[in-house]
């Protein structure tokens, strides 16, 4: 009886330390600035742990997935052109057989906004996915809501 309880204890012990050891090496936040009484920028930040990296916008069919920001349809904003990133850095990954852009340590994406309302809160969706040099991790969707006033 001893060891069976001895084993549950364990059992579960491994089940909570390995819980506790997904992997999350990027954190995304948000904020909304406005430029002018009708104009507004978005800015989503990805800020990635050391030896990991999440790609460009702008990944050739083939390769790893890239991010991409999908904004919902409102009635009190307009999208203006096409959401920026700054310049990746660009190498040719194995797995992939490809040139791939990336991103290390942190990239803020940047979308402008015509505003139709005063006030408004910008929701999207993000998919994304995230390597190191020995693996990647499935890619993750991450719904936003940011606020502009």
């Amino acid at each position: 009886m001893k060891k069976l309880f001895l084993a549950t204890v364990t059992l579960i012990l491994f089940a909570i330390q390995t819980k506790a050891q997904i992997l999350t090496p990027v954190t995304w936040s948000y904020a909304a600035k406005k430029t002018s009484a009708t104009e507004a920028v978005v800015f989503i930040k990805a800020a990635i742990d050391e030896g990991w990296h999440v790609y460009s916008q702008f990944v050739k069919d083939g390769g790893p997935v890239k991010t991409t920001i999908t904004f919902n349809p409102s009635k009190t904003y307009v999208l203006v052109g096409a959401t920026i990133e700054p310049k990746p850095i660009t190498r040719m990954e194995k797995v992939f057989n490809m040139e791939v852009g990336f991103f290390e340590h942190s990239v803020i994406f940047q979308q402008k906004i015509k505003l139709k309302a005063k006030q408004t809160t910008i929701t999207g969706k993000l998919e994304y996915m995230t390597c190191n040099d020995q693996k990647c991790l499935p890619p993750d969707d991450i719904e936003f809501s940011i606020p502009v006033k």
